[in-house]
């Protein structure tokens, strides 16, 4: 068993190894001490926007250095720990060594995924839209319960979530979501879910309990820092308020407070109801339709399949990224990956989506290296 110990942790060590010239620790380390330097300057506050800038990206590097740093020390105490083992015959040793192990590969499984996000907008935060496609009102059920599985992931990786509009259909689940993700890489990780997810069930709504196929879609865009700029004609928008509504159509207050923003040139129409006033809603709403304008503008200049969003596709079977299969057995199965998992529970109630994600950044970095 120490055997194969010694072989898991040298595998670690390369891969570490691996993960360390990706990040470019050592020039990060040099760009630390330089902009240290330059924040201990009298007069580093005199220009608040570049301040700001360069200690946003000084906690960043720091980050990645404090990751790397910590996985070296675990590597260090696994591998003190194996050889203690080896020589005392003490299985707690082993087991410790193990346990170090397994942490240290979920540990570098998340400084891969810093390694493989190339693009600034990456590491900010993501903007995420599901809506139901065919299969009626078991996809508007389908969508909610997506909708609910990405708020729990969110909150396993300790992000914090901005609902813009949560609209509930007229009879169960959603006619649509809308919401922010704030945190370290929300919109690097999320994107890998960009696309049609199916699920397979017996209809919660057929009372002769036929299995059911339906579908719903996620869209995934980035949050744009306010240094991007997007412009919009303000001649080009249609502004609308009306009266917040709960489920059932139930009024949530007495006040114009909802707003949705119609861009005429594009048809684009963003709505967003989830803040108390309608100043808040419209900033907010404003946002969402920045992200979404920037990226049509990308996609016209790379005249290609859009990066960020991936191909457009009907919401329907043949296109679906991933199946959810509740009936007649239990399987979560990625179609582009080939990763899966019987624990459907895992995944739908406590959005255990790591796996997944991961092996989607993992698939698309050999899918770019091949090419």
């Amino acid at each position: 068993m120490a055997e194969v110990e010694h072989v898991s942790l040298d595998a670690l060590t390369a891969r570490l190894d691996e993960v360390e010239s990706y990040l470019h620790i050592d020039e990060k380390r040099e760009e630390i001490a330089s902009l240290t330097q330059i924040s201990a300057k009298a007069d580093f506050w005199n220009d608040a926007d570049f301040a700001r800038q360069t200690m946003a990206r000084l906690a960043s590097l720091k980050d990645d250095v404090a990751g790397i740093d910590a996985a070296h020390t675990k590597l260090e105490d696994a591998k003190a720990a194996l050889e203690l083992s080896s020589e005392t015959e003490d299985a707690g040793l082993l087991a410790e060594s193990e346990h170090l192990a397994d942490s240290l590969a979920c540990d570098l499984s998340e400084l891969e995924l810093s390694s493989w996000f190339t693009d600034e907008l990456d590491h900010g935060d993501a903007i995420v839209t599901v809506k139901p496609g065919q299969g009626g009102l078991e996809a508007q059920d389908w969508a909610d319960m997506l909708f609910h599985m990405y708020l729990r992931y969110a909150a396993r990786r300790g992000w914090s979530v901005d609902i813009a509009e949560a609209t509930p259909a007229e009879v169960i689940g959603i006619d649509r979501a809308t919401f922010t993700v704030s945190g370290k890489n929300a919109y690097g990780m999320l994107r890998a879910e960009q696309g049609v997810h199916r699920l397979v069930r017996i209809s919660p709504t057929d009372d002769k309990k036929r299995r059911q196929t339906s579908f719903a879609g996620v869209e995934v865009l980035p949050v744009l820092p306010a240094e991007i700029e997007v412009d919009i004609d303000p001649g080009d928008l249609r502004i609308d308020v009306y009266h917040a509504s709960g489920p059932g159509g139930q009024g949530v207050n007495t006040t114009d407070s909802a707003v949705r923003i119609t861009h005429i040139p594009t048809g684009v129409v963003v709505t967003c109801q989830n803040e108390r006033s309608q100043l808040q809603n419209k900033a907010a709403a404003m946002n969402i339709l920045r992200s979404r304008l920037y990226e049509i503008e990308r996609e016209k200049r790379e005249a290609e399949l859009d990066e960020l969003r991936g191909p457009k596709h009907e919401i329907s079977f043949g296109n679906q990224i991933r199946s959810y299969v509740l009936y007649p057995y239990q399987l979560v199965k990625d179609l582009r990956t080939g990763e899966e998992t019987g624990n459907v529970d895992a995944v739908l109630d406590d959005g255990d989506l790591d796996p997944f994600i991961i092996a989607y950044h993992r698939w698309r970095t050999s899918q770019k290296d091949a090419s």
